[in-house]
């Protein structure tokens, strides 16, 4: 493997976070280049790995709406307000097959908040054609705005890791 993409939705920076951990694990191995959903544009043709990340809302990918809520509810700026994963996976042109992927998504740290944003991209991507490098894998913060809990981002380092290892 000698390119990667890592691709985020943010809205606390928790995500974002996660996704340059996620990037460190792979530089490793590959050449990487971390981007934030809204300024990522079409998948370079050598693109060798795709990995995309979000937080999960309302039981998997955020909309607007819901992205429009997590704002309101903010008691800080938020980063990933004109574009989310799901918009920026349909606006792909169709003949863009992506290359081998992976998905990950950040999390309220309760068992009994359901949904994955992971689950749901990766069934995107899928649909697009594209194969799993892994399974898709959550990462948890605390609460609705975080911090994203303690021992995730070295996790998120060794995942992103293992993924360009694969």
């Amino acid at each position: 493997m000698t390119k990667a993409w890592v691709v985020y939705e943010s809205m606390f920076g928790n995500t974002r976070e996660v996704a340059e951990a996620v990037a460190q694990g792979i530089k490793e191995h590959a050449e990487v280049e971390v981007h934030e959903v809204s300024t990522a544009r079409s998948l370079p043709a050598d693109l060798d790995l795709l990995v995309v990340g979000a937080p999960t809302h309302a039981f998997g990918l955020s909309r607007p709406s819901t992205r429009e809520d997590a704002a309101t509810k903010a008691h800080r700026a938020v980063e990933s307000t004109s574009m989310g994963v799901r918009e920026w996976l349909e606006q792909l042109t169709p003949d863009a097959t992506p290359p081998r992927f992976a998905t990950f998504d950040t999390r309220v740290n309760h068992p009994r908040v359901p949904g994955s944003a992971a689950k749901k991209a990766a069934k995107r991507l899928r649909k697009r054609g594209a194969t799993a490098q892994t399974d898709p894998e959550s990462f948890w913060v605390h609460g609705t705005e975080g911090p994203v809990l303690d021992g995730e981002l070295d996790r998120a380092r060794t995942w992103g890791s293992s993924i360009a290892r694969a």
